[in-house]
Order: C-alpha cells, then structure tokens, then sequence
C-alpha cells in the first residue's frame, strides 16, 4: 500500500496544483512538422497543437526546456494529442501527459524530478533525455570546399544560389528552390570529391529590444586618450545594428560592418546592439576610471530581418577578425550546434582572440550556442549576487556578471535585461583590463576567472 504523500500525489487535482505553482516561469517552445508547443514563460501560459506526438517525446522536451530529470514507467506510452490555446501551465500539463499519474519531486540543490507513471512512482526509472528541436533553414546548405576548388559551377548543376560567400575559408551559403532540392543535393555532394563538407544553417532569433522606463540613466562618461605602444585594443560587437549614441561617445565606435544588409532603424528606439555598446563602455568606465582609447567595432548580422543564421553569424566572426578585433561580443544565440559555427570559433581562438558569449535566458542547463562551445566563455546572469532567476546555469558556463543595463537614448532611458547584457559588460570589462595594463586577451582572461568566475555544477 502505498504511503498517504504518494497517494496525494496520484490525485489528478492535487497534480495540476503542485505542476502549476512549479511550473510557472518555466519557458517552453519546441515545434516539429506540423506539431507545435508554446509555453510563454513570462506569461505563464501554454499553447498547443498536438496532432501526434509520442509522449516520449513531449517529455524530452519538456526535460529540455526545465532542466529537469524526467523519469518514465517503462511502456508507459501513448501518442499525445492535444490542442489548446491560452492555458495555466497545470492545466496544459495535464492535457499533454494524458492519462497517466505523474509527481514532481522538487530539489534545493539539483535537478527537480518528475516521475510520470501509470501503476507506482517507483516503478518510472526509464531516464528520457532531453530534446532540443533546431530551426534548420530547409532549402539552404553551408557548403565547404577543398583548397582550390571553385563553387560556381558547382551550385550551378545543383540548381542553386550562391547567397554568402567566405571565400578564404572556402565556405558558401547555397539557397536552393526548396527543402527537397535541398536534400537531393546534400546527397549528391556527399559524393563530390572536392567538397570538404555540407552542413545545415539555422535560424538564430533576434534578441530582445530594450523598453523605456521611467527612471533617469547617466550616459557613461569616458575621455579618449592614446592607445599604448602595444595598439589600441578593440571589442568586436556581433551583433544587431548600433544607433548613433551621442554624449560624446560616437569617437569610441568605429565604422559599423553589415553582413546582412542595411538595417531599417527606428530613431526613437534604441537597437539591441545599441544597448550592449553603451553597456560595453558603462563597463569600461568602471574599470579604467573613465579614459581609454578601446574602441567598439559593431558588426551587424541581422540587418533588416528579425533573425539571423549561424552563417551570417559565423561571418560576422570573420568580419569582426580581419577588423583586428582581440575580443569579440556574442549576445546572441540558440539551441542548435552548428559545425560550421564551431569551426570559425575554433579558427578565431586559435589566434589569441577572446570570444564571450551569453548563456541564454530560459533557466535550463540545455547548451545554448555558441557560448557553449568550449572555445567562448560563457557568462550568465547574476542578481544581487545570486543566479538570475531567468538565466541559464548549465555546467558549461564559467562566468557570471550583472544582467541589467540602463541605456539613456534620445529623451528616454531603457532598460534592457538578460545574459546578453552579462555578456556586453564581461567583454567591456576584459577590454578596459586590457587596456589599463597593456595585457594579452590571455590576462584578461585570467583576470575575468579571478573577478567574475562562477561554478554551475551539473544537475546530479
């Protein structure tokens, strides 16, 4: 017989209870095919439309999305089909796992457990791994060639556009008429000797924009001085377009660098990328008592769309290298690993260039890139000294610094919260070291451990 606790649990109305006061916060989108599941995290409401799905999988990504260990009875499966607007997330937890008995066992210091069963909570001791669905662009390829080959011809007989272009690097963006093109040509240049590699290219998301507040900001007050013999170190900003800033602060932002075309900007509004440049200089500020000669190189890679891609990504990179770049700013990000991504990381710090990069801000321990590629250095958010209650805090991450940033633009000032502001301000502050002590990228980042290292031990 079971103990009364568990018997509580199995109680459909004491279930949604408990998963919805758990549950609240926790941010949830994942999509395949026609299937589509949206949890708003800051809403604390869920959608969806499940035409069928197996709970396998519905629990994988919930377990993606929470960090949490998910626990199943063996054969404990059905097909999901669900399809709801607007609900608390107890209630849609309820439609989505059917009916099965399910509890979650929460941990102070650890993963949460949810157990999700039919006969006995013992009973669920088949581990679901997590799910991340990726945001593949369906009818393009990142293709890479061997040392002298020519990629013309090439697309030409594959049907396809060339629409990036890396040509030192021998990688290419090819757009085809639609996914199956696509596909068919994957097949045919695994076969082509002079293709060193063919990858997919996903969506990144733009990041969030900046909302005006009430309360009043001081612009950052830096006075230009020479660089030192050692050249003036520069911080390259990967990211949207950066607005002009005024109060003085224009002389600290070199020529902007567009890899996506040019971005249609509100006046009234600051950008993304605005808000992290002046976050980069509030930062350098602290650290060299307001005179540097750092200055900020913006590299655009969203132009006029609401996203990017892991190429345009991987270009900005590049771009932001040739510009002589020693740290590079990455407040972007998602779920998928790229190869090709990974590899222009490599090639970038394998020349000394300090690359960092923001964690994500769905509190889960899923890998978020290319901060966690182990060539970034991953920077969460910390609030008053804690983790962030939105910040990711997975055992890749190394650093923590604040997560909030005040931005006066135009009449207003706007405020502008996540890892990506952790980010601007590490970056900030590895180039202000830099440039007080004439020291190496490899100081700084010493320096950066020394002041702003946290340890985010995995979930056990």
């Amino acid at each position: 017989m079971q103990p009364a606790f568990l018997r509580l649990l199995n109680t459909r109305a004491w279930q949604v209870l408990l998963l919805f006061v758990l549950l609240l916060g926790l941010g949830l989108e994942a999509s395949r095919a026609a299937d589509t599941l949206d949890w708003n995290a800051r809403k604390g409401r869920v959608s969806a439309d499940i035409k069928s799905t197996d709970l396998l999988g519905v629990l994988g990504q919930i377990a993606a999305a929470t960090g949490w260990q998910v626990f199943v009875e063996p054969e404990t499966m059905h097909p999901v089909s669900a399809k709801f607007s607007d609900l608390p997330p107890g209630e849609a937890l309820g439609l989505l796992l059917g009916d099965v008995n399910f509890a979650l066992l929460p941990s102070t210091n650890g993963s949460s457990r949810l157990f999700v069963f039919r006969t006995d909570r013992q009973r669920a001791t088949q581990l679901v791994h997590a799910k991340v669905h990726g945001k593949i662009i369906p009818n393009e390829l990142i293709v890479r060639l061997k040392p002298g080959a020519k990629i013309d011809e090439l697309a030409r007989l594959l049907g396809a556009k060339v629409i990036g272009r890396l040509d030192k690097l021998n990688a290419y963006r090819l757009q085809f008429a639609d996914a199956a093109a696509a596909d068919a040509a994957r097949q045919t240049l695994g076969s082509q000797p002079d293709v060193a590699a063919v990858d997919s290219n996903y969506v990144i998301d733009g990041p969030t924009t900046p909302s005006g507040m009430a309360m009043p900001a001081g612009a950052p007050q830096l006075q230009m001085k020479a660089p030192p013999s050692t050249g003036r170190v520069i911080v390259g900003l990967v990211d949207t377009a950066v607005q002009p800033l005024g109060n003085g602060l224009d002389q600290f932002v070199q020529k902007q660098i567009s890899v996506a075309g040019a971005a249609q900007l509100d006046p009234n509004t600051p950008t993304h990328g605005t808000a992290m440049a002046e976050t980069i200089l509030t930062s350098l500020q602290d650290l060299t008592k307001g005179s540097t000669s750092v200055q900020i190189l913006p590299v655009d890679v969203y132009g006029p769309n609401s996203s990017t891609s892991t190429f345009d990504v991987a270009n900005g990179i590049v771009q932001a290298v040739n510009g002589g770049a020693q740290i590079i700013n990455l407040s972007l990000g998602s779920a998928d690993d790229a190869p090709y991504l990974h590899q222009v990381v490599q090639q970038a710090t394998s020349q000394g260039i300090l690359l960092i990069g923001a964690a994500g801000n769905q509190p889960v321990t899923t890998p978020f890139f290319p901060a966690a590629y182990p060539e970034v250095d991953a920077v969460t958010a910390i609030d008053q000294g804690q983790l962030a209650s939105y910040a990711n805090r997975g055992s890749w991450i190394s650093f923590g610094a604040p997560g909030n940033s005040l931005v006066p633009f135009g009449s207003m000032t706007w405020g502008v919260e996540g890892t990506s502001v952790s980010s601007a301000y590490l970056s900030g502050a590895a180039a202000g070291y830099m440039d007080a002590n004439q020291a190496t990228a490899q100081k700084a980042q010493a320096f950066l451990r020394g002041n702003f290292g946290v340890t985010i031990r995995p979930a056990p």
